[in-house]
């Protein structure tokens, strides 16, 4: 296998290759250890706070957990130290590196989105996989449906955001085989998620309040995002038999113009956005930490969304910035399509250590026995 620094001369290589050919991430600089290491994947890791740092395109993400394995805790804790050194390489601009890394349960093997994206190993040499967005089509249709119907219930809105899903993957399904038969390669799936940017008008965080809460936090969020995330997944899976991904509700606190405000406003905590991640995709998405969070406390940031994700048979990720030199409340400026986010407070910093310490991997757990 490859070294640590040949690793780092590889991604500065797809960085370059990247530029060459415009195109702005670029991901699979991953390694799969839910169940242990090889020398490669420990190689990969040791790699990355360099790698990352040294590159502008170049995405990463690491599978420590699965519904069939349990959790790695070795590489948990691992992660942690990894993702306090990424962020330390690259403190004059916010712990931007750790933008680029994500840790997962349950990782798909066709996933389009970054910075999670790669190519599994089941999956065929050169593929088309597409991910659709459209939050911002979604509030507009719930926005005019109310205006013309002030009447509507939650069951009527659902179905509207159904047929309004079916309408996005469909264009999208579309537009991915055409552009398959141009380049002559096979299409794989349509990714259904509602990916925000930090535009205004597409934004996910606005459709919560386009269906009546005052910002996205408050009680009743997760029971609202739940029936966004599987109204979504109905009319997409209706208009594609190739779904895949992750397909569901993105909530990144900073890629999301009206998440991060909602943090500002302290509408939004870390414990709640871990409480929201139980019902959508993908999990702990673009949070910025305070910058003396621990690397032990990262790691059980991770441990808990990992568990979320290995009981729920489901997806779940993190990716988490500790902002070097940085306190709760402050503001962490990520640029372009990152966008920027409130730094969110850490209680009992500190107070995991020792559970993170104990280290092998937490069994597998009954729902894993399916055969």
């Amino acid at each position: 296998p490859f070294s640590s620094a040949q690793l780092v001369d590889v991604a500065q290589t797809l960085d370059e290759a990247a530029a060459d050919v415009a195109v702005d991430f670029i991901g699979g600089f991953s390694a799969l250890v839910e169940k242990g290491f090889a020398r490669g994947d420990l190689a990969l890791i040791e790699a990355l706070p360099e790698a990352l740092s040294r590159t502008a395109r170049v995405c990463a993400s690491v599978n420590v957990a699965s519904t069939r394995a349990g959790i790695n805790m070795d590489a948990v804790s691992l992660m942690g130290r990894t993702i306090k050194a990424a962020a330390e390489r690259t403190a004059g601009s916010d712990g931007l590196a750790c933008a680029k890394l994500c840790v997962f349960a349950n990782i798909p093997q066709d996933i389009p989105f970054m910075a999670g994206a790669y190519l599994g190993v089941g999956e065929p040499d050169s593929v088309i996989n597409v991910g659709v967005s459209g939050p911002g089509v979604v509030k507009k249709a719930i926005d005019r449906a109310r205006e013309a119907n002030p009447g509507m219930n939650l069951g009527e809105l659902s179905e509207l955001i159904k047929r309004t899903a079916f309408k996005v993957t469909s264009v999208g399904e579309l537009i991915g085989r055409e552009v398959a038969r141009r380049l002559k390669v096979p299409f794989g799936i349509v990714d259904l998620s509602l990916a925000p940017t930090p535009n205004v008008g597409d934004s996910v965080g606005e459709i919560f309040q386009s269906l009546g809460l005052v910002s996205i936090g408050v009680p009743g969020s997760t029971a609202l995002l739940a029936l966004l995330n599987d109204a979504v997944k109905k009319g997409g899976a209706f208009a594609s038999s190739y779904v895949g991904g992750l397909s569901g509700a993105f909530i990144p606190l900073s890629e999301d113009l009206n998440i991060s405000e909602a943090a500002r406003k302290g509408y939004l905590c870390l414990e709640k956005l871990e409480a929201m991640s139980s019902v959508c995709s993908v999990g702990l998405d673009m949070i910025a930490l305070p910058g003396d969070t621990s690397a032990g406390t990262l790691a059980a940031i991770i441990a808990d969304e990992m568990a979320i994700g290995v009981i729920n048979r489901k997806t779940t990720a993190t990716r988490l910035i500790p902002v070097p030199g940085k306190h709760a409340g402050e503001k962490a400026f990520f640029g372009g399509l990152l966008g920027e986010a409130t730094i969110l407070p850490v209680q009992n910093n500190g107070g995991s250590e020792n559970f993170i310490g104990l280290g092998g991997r937490i069994p597998a757990p009954i729902q894993s026995l399916v055969n």
